[in-house]
């Protein structure tokens, strides 16, 4: 953290991310609501959330005025770095509360380990997609994170346990949006040409080849208003928490796994407990757990931790888990956007948009068939 003194260097570029931030979420939900019309469809759970929005609106002010203004740019730098760091973690943190372990539990004997396949073939392919394909270790992880768990979401919270920079997270949060809205926009026409009449192999499919949840939402919502199929839609809902509450487990996991490959060169002391779980990423496993309490306490007809309501602990936890997480990882992605340069994304090449494309293409096949095979079984 900084000091009293660094607060006049930090704030104008602190200020500038988190007003972009400001702009993002209604603008998210201007183009979510014209994608729905464009569809056909009446308005529902926004496809697009404000986070990948708020890195695009950066990428466009400092690719478009930034050379114009050097100086201005120059100044904003340190806060900029600020949120991209800092700022970012508090959001991780509070991801934190929106994943129970009773997500887990809720998809029974048969899902769980449905998604647990499916999870780790979008974890092990990614990475071996991105050693073969040559791209770095940091972004083979962020797009095991994002293919396989939740999109921006898991890029966001993987990126500081792996030291990502901002290119990659650039780049990351790009090929998700990219790969997740074409399987928005495609997947309800094929889950319904494919499994017509089979809600359970139409909800799994939907619910575990899509990447983020708000794209799963709205690919799910869908073909629940075109084909009239609410079932399909309860489970892709399903399926897609459950995948979400295993970020509680692959963030410590592929921290702990790039930590280790570090370890493994030459003259390189062997990672510490406070490397493997640094603080954020045990603030973000203290609100899951605390979340799974809270949920717990309500199964019986109680009260959350002995103290809300179900409808007060709802509240709280979306107060906390979406719009303050969401405003802070919209604030550190709009400082990431604003500090990247798209000719240092070019630099990077087409590699990592094809490791996206086959991580995406891989999940989106191991989902088809396992859906094939026995989706009907959830139905």
């Amino acid at each position: 953290m900084s000091r009293p003194a660094d607060l006049p260097r930090i704030v104008p570029g602190l200020a500038a991310a988190f007003g972009l931030a400001l702009v993002a979420a209604p603008l998210a939900s201007w183009l979510s609501a014209s994608l729905l019309a464009l569809g056909g469809l009446p308005a529902g759970v926004s496809p697009l959330s404000a986070i990948p929005v708020a890195v695009l609106l950066g990428l466009l002010v400092t690719n478009t005025v930034g050379g114009a203004a050097p100086r201005i740019f120059a100044a904003l730098a340190p806060g900029l770095e600020w949120a991209s760091k800092h700022v970012l973690r508090l959001g991780v943190i509070l991801i934190g509360v929106k994943l129970s372990a009773l997500d887990v539990l809720r998809v029974g004997a048969l899902g769980v380990p449905v998604v647990l396949v499916l999870v780790s073939l979008g974890l092990v392919s990614a990475r071996l997609l991105a050693r073969w394909i040559g791209v770095s270790e940091r972004l083979g992880l962020l797009a095991a994170a994002s293919t396989a768990i939740c999109g921006v979401t898991a890029t966001l919270a993987v990126a500081p346990g792996v030291e990502a920079d901002e290119r990659e997270v650039a780049y990351t949060v790009a090929n998700v949006t990219l790969f997740g809205l074409l399987g928005m926009t495609l997947y309800p026409a094929l889950a319904h040409a494919l499994f017509a009449g089979n809600p359970g192999a139409a909800g799994l499919f939907l619910g575990a080849a899509i990447h983020d949840t708000s794209q799963v939402m709205g690919a799910a919502i869908a073909y629940r208003e075109v084909y009239g199929d609410e079932r399909a839609l309860q489970i892709a809902t399903v399926i897609k928490l459950t995948r979400n509450a295993l970020l509680v487990l692959v963030v410590p996991g592929l921290t702990w796994l790039y930590r280790r490959g570090r370890a493994q060169a030459p003259n390189t002391p062997a990672p510490s407990f406070s490397a493997l779980f640094p603080t954020f990423v045990l603030g973000f496993l203290l609100l899951s757990a605390i979340r799974t309490a809270g949920d717990w306490g309500l199964e019986g007809g109680g009260r959350a931790l002995g103290i809300w309501s179900a409808e007060g602990w709802r509240g709280l936890t979306k107060l906390l888990g979406e719009q303050a997480a969401t405003l802070a990882l919209s604030t550190a992605l709009a400082g990431v956007g604003l500090s990247t340069r798209l000719s240092t994304l070019r630099g990077l090449g087409l590699r990592p948009l094809a490791v996206g494309f086959g991580a995406a293409l891989t999940v989106g096949l191991g989902a088809l068939a396992l859906a094939a095979w026995i989706g009907a079984e959830l139905g």
